[in-house]
């Protein structure tokens, strides 16, 4: 049997027990990036207030984990591939079982700033392990779902993130609340690690490193039937499967980056790379600071004594506007394969925009009033049912369908190193820029990232379709791809 002709036959495997506790348990893992993301989105307004912080500090403690994140993603891919993803599947999640713990303990903000950073590279280091894997074992018929169902687990995890910082707020209604906020992490992420100890070896993995007789018996797992030595060995000759990047592919080496930028390829990078950015300074510098947009938008202003009352209140706002979040992964997973990834992310951007203008503008209605709640809460739903129905999930996929085989592991790095660059700057600037300037004109900026998105992806889509062809590709570009 051909190499190929075992990534067909693997293609054909019925989606069995072991593949579900891998894609559970990567999905788990994504889910308590969500957590933590939208966790810190709730303490915040206590953090700022025990401590007294400057918006630089603000942005600071805000954009710390995700900074960690980018480190994480880019060492701990590299690091897995010497010791195997297995081991690696837990020691990403044993950090942040640590450092979630730390951060609970923290003395002051700079110790804070610290721990967060340190959780961030176990967060980010989850990220390619466990995508890569899911594809490594997914069946090609599936892989497009299963690795946007994986992700959608960050909503659900945002989701938790609200009612467990509404139940803290509500039984300990303190300003260092925020601790148990933060070791709350530790118990899913302990019951995860202890979880991904039974998960098999990466078949794919072991054969690379020449462990044929321990590739046989983690194939079998998936597979059902034992395979030869050969035939492991032929697997590990030609590669990981058509479409599957891989954590040693994530590194982009200058060489790399140069040829991303080549005559023929930048005009895929920018495709890939650019909305990225946009959409995660949109995504984590409003959804981090969804609870302060809400109290400042929404809330009468109060004196200090109450600032807790109001967090609660924007907390349970936030809880239900999340909800949204779940429901536009769940369109997204639906609508994929007949919508293409061009028209879901080039509508998610254009109504993200329209979102935040409107939500910006409610900042001169009467405030309270009913018709300004409801287009708070109106404007704020549709910016997050069509984020995750739109570029949430398709800045995902792209890269793995716009760019060749021989640019996709080095196109598929750079495009999300530039997402968790545009995260980082939506953490950290949103506080400054919305203490300088004020909320309508923070928001209008996003805005106009928004727009700039959808501009380079419909400037762009051609390259899409001319780097790769469309039978190589298991995802739709376009409605007429499926």
């Amino acid at each position: 049997m051909s190499a190929r002709g075992m990534a067909r036959h693997l293609d054909r495997l019925r989606f069995g027990a072991t593949h579900r506790k891998v894609w559970i348990l990567s999905a788990l893992g994504i889910m308590l990036d969500g957590f933590d993301f939208f966790i810190m989105g709730v303490a915040i307004p206590l953090i700022v207030a025990e401590w007294n912080i400057s918006p630089l500090q603000t942005g600071m403690v805000s954009s710390a984990a995700i900074m960690g994140a980018i480190v994480g993603a880019s060492v701990m891919g590299r690091i897995s591939d010497r010791i195997g993803r297995k081991l690696a599947f837990r020691i990403d999640l044993g950090m942040f079982v640590v450092f979630a713990l730390a951060s609970a303990l923290a003395p002051d903000i700079w110790w804070l700033i610290l721990f967060r950073f340190l959780l961030g590279i176990g967060v980010g280091a989850d990220y390619p392990i466990a995508s890569s894997y899911v594809a490594e074992i997914s069946p090609n018929r599936l892989r497009s779902r299963l690795l946007i169902g994986a992700f959608s687990f960050q909503a659900v995890g945002q989701l938790l993130g609200a009612l467990v910082g509404l139940l803290v707020l509500t039984l300990n209604p303190v300003p260092d609340a925020w601790r148990w906020m933060l070791a709350f992490g530790v118990v899913p992420a302990l019951i995860i690690v202890i979880l991904r100890r039974g998960v098999p070896e990466s078949p794919m993995w072991l054969a690379s490193v020449r462990r044929y007789d321990e590739a046989i018996d983690s194939v079998t797992q998936f597979t059902g039937r034992a395979l030869t030595i050969d035939e492991v060995r032929e697997i590990s000759e030609e590669g990981a499967v058509a479409g599957v990047v891989r954590p040693t592919e994530a590194r982009v080496t200058r060489a790399e980056q140069k040829q991303l930028f080549s005559k023929g390829v930048r005009g895929t990078t920018a495709l890939t790379a650019v909305p990225w950015f946009f959409m995660d300074i949109a995504t984590y510098g409003v959804g981090v600071f969804t609870p302060t947009i809400l109290a400042a938008l929404a809330l009468s202003s109060s004196a200090n004594t109450q600032f807790i009352a109001d967090d609660i209140t924007s907390t349970e706002g936030a809880a239900f506007l999340d909800i949204f979040l779940i429901v536009g992964f769940a369109a997204a997973i639906l609508l994929v394969r007949r919508l293409g990834l061009i028209v879901m992310q080039t509508t998610g951007f254009i109504v993200m925009a329209a979102g935040l203008v409107v939500l910006g503008l409610t900042d001169f209605l009467p405030q309270d009033s009913p018709i300004q709640l409801a287009l708070v809460f109106s404007a704020f739903a549709a910016f997050n049912l069509f984020m995750n129905a739109g570029p949430n999930s398709t800045t995902f996929a792209l890269p793995a369908v716009a760019f060749r085989i021989e640019n996709r592991g080095a196109g598929a790095g750079f495009a999300a190193a530039a997402g968790k660059t545009g995260a980082a700057v939506g953490t950290f600037f949103f506080p400054i820029l919305q203490a300088g300037l004020g909320l309508f004109p923070t928001l209008l900026i996003i805005a106009a990232g928004c727009v700039v998105a959808a501009a380079v992806t419909l400037a762009f889509r051609a390259r899409a379709h001319a780097s790769v062809d469309a039978e190589e590709r298991t995802i739709p570009i376009d409605p007429e791809d499926h």
